[in-house]
C-alpha cells in the first residue's frame, strides 16, 4: 500500500520539473517515516534530471540532501522516535550481505547501494524518489541522527558535498603533521577546506582567481595558490601529502602531481570522466606518488562526520530557495551561480 505526498518531478530530460503526486509506502517494521524540512540541491541532480550520464528514469524526484523530523516508525525500531531530527544521505539501502556491507561501507556495496531517487527498491521494486518532496519514508539503517547544535537549513548539504570531502580526509588519516592543498573552491572545495583545517593540517587552495583568496582564509585556508601562475605553481613543487581536486571537469591534473611530496596521493573527487590530458607516468614513478578517489561514505563514518562538524561548528555555506524556484536554481547551478548550495525550504512546497 501507498500514500501520495507532493513533490517536484522530472518527467523528461528536456523539461522543467514539476508539481507531482509522490507514491510513498506504507511502513515496514523497519522503516523511518519522515516529514522533510530542508533538501540541499546537489549537482548531480542536474545531471540526473537532464540525463547527462546516460541512465535516468522517469518521473524522477530528485534531492539526497535530506534533513527533517521523525513523524512515525515502524514496529521494529527503536533507535528513532517521533520528532526526532534527522538526515537521509545519497544512499537508502544496500545489500547488506557483501564485505563492503559488513564493515559499514554500504556505499560500496557489490551489489549496487540502493540510491535514494532513480533506483528500484530492493523489496517491493518499486521506483525510488528524493527529497525533493515533503515525506520520505526510509529503513532506519539509513537514517541519521543530525546533532541539535547544527544548524538545519545548512546540515543537509553535509550528507553529499560533506561526507564526499570528509571520508578520504579520514580515510588516509589527515591530522596535523600534513600538508593539505584543494583544488576548485565550489559545494565540495570549500568544505574540504574547513575539514581539514579542523582536522589539524596546514590548508592551502588552488585557484585561477585571486579575488578568491579573502574568501578562502576565511574558509579556513592558510595560503591560496593561483594556478595560473606558472611561478607560484614552480614554487609548490614538493610540498603537499595530499592534493584534494574538487574541480568537476577535465583538466591537467600533472601540475598537482608535481606538487606532492614523496608518497603524497592526489585524491579525485569532482571529476566523473575520463582524464584529459593524460598522466605523466614519470611524475608519479619518481615521488613513489599515487592518484586515487573516493565515494560517499558509509552510514557509521556519515553518523561520525555530523558529530564533527557539531564539534568544530562547521557548516555548509548555502543560499535557501522556494520549491517553486528550483527551475531557476538548475540553470544558475549550470552557470556555476551558487554560493556553495542551494537547499529548498519545503515548507514552500504548499505555497502558490
Amino acid at each position: 500500500m501507498t500514500t501520495m505526498t507532493k513533490g517536484y518531478a522530472a518527467l523528461a530530460s528536456d523539461g522543467d520539473l514539476e508539481l507531482f503526486d509522490v507514491p510513498r509506502r506504507d511502513l515496514r517494521p523497519d522503516d523511518v517515516s519522515i516529514d522533510i524540512l530542508y533538501c540541499g540541491v546537489c549537482h548531480s541532480d542536474l545531471h540526473e534530471a537532464r540525463n547527462d550520464w546516460g541512465f535516468s528514469n522517469y518521473p524522477m524526484v530528485p534531492g539526497h540532501e535530506i534533513v527533517g523530523r521523525v513523524q512515525s516508525v515502524g514496529s521494529g525500531v527503536t533507535s528513532f522516535k517521533p520528532g526526532d531530527l534527522v538526515g537521509v544521505g545519497c544512499y537508502v539501502d544496500s545489500c547488506r550481505e557483501c564485505r563492503p556491507c559488513e564493515i559499514g561501507e554500504e556505499s560500496y556495496c557489490e551489489n549496487w547501494p540502493t540510491a535514494t531517487y532513480g533506483s528500484v527498491d530492493r523489496h517491493d521494486g518499486m521506483p525510488t524518489y528524493g527529497g525533493y518532496s515533503k515525506h520520505i519514508v526510509v529503513s532506519d539503517k539509513f537514517v541519521l541522527r543530525v546533532p541539535a547544535s547544527l544548524d538545519l537549513k545548512s546540515a543537509g548539504p553535509l550528507l553529499c558535498a560533506g561526507i564526499t570531502t570528509y571520508a578520504p580526509l579520514r580515510h588516509w588519516k589527515v591530522g596535523p603533521e600534513h600538508k593539505v592543498a584543494v583544488a576548485g573552491l565550489g559545494g565540495l572545495g570549500h568544505l574540504a577546506l574547513k575539514f581539514a583545517k579542523a582536522m589539524g593540517a596546514e590548508v592551502t587552495l588552488f585557484t585561477r582567481s585571486p579575488d578568491k583568496a579573502e574568501e578562502a582564509r576565511r574558509l579556513g585556508a592558510d595560503h591560496i595558490v593561483i594556478s595560473t601562475d606558472e611561478a607560484q605553481m614552480a614554487a609548490t613543487a614538493n610540498a603537499f601529502d595530499f592534493v584534494i581536486d574538487t574541480i568537476p571537469s577535465a583538466h591537467d591534473l600533472n601540475p598537482y602531481i608535481t606538487s606532492l611530496r614523496l608518497d603524497g596521493k592526489l585524491i579525485l573527487l569532482g571529476m566523473l570522466e575520463p582524464i584529459d590530458p593524460p598522466l605523466h607516468g614519470g611524475l608519479l614513478m619518481l615521488g613513489r606518488k599515487a592518484v586515487v578517489s573516493s565515494n560517499v561514505g558509509g552510514i557509521r563514518e556519515t553518523q561520525d562526520m555530523l558529530d564533527f562538524c557539531a564539534e568544530h561548528g562547521i557548516t555548509c555555506d548555502v543560499e535557501m530557495i522556494a520549491m517553486q524556484d528550483i527551475n531557476v536554481a538548475f540553470e544558475r547551478l549550470r552557470r556555476g551561480d551558487v554560493h556553495y548550495r542551494f537547499v529548498i525550504d519545503m515548507a514552500t512546497l504548499g505555497e502558490k
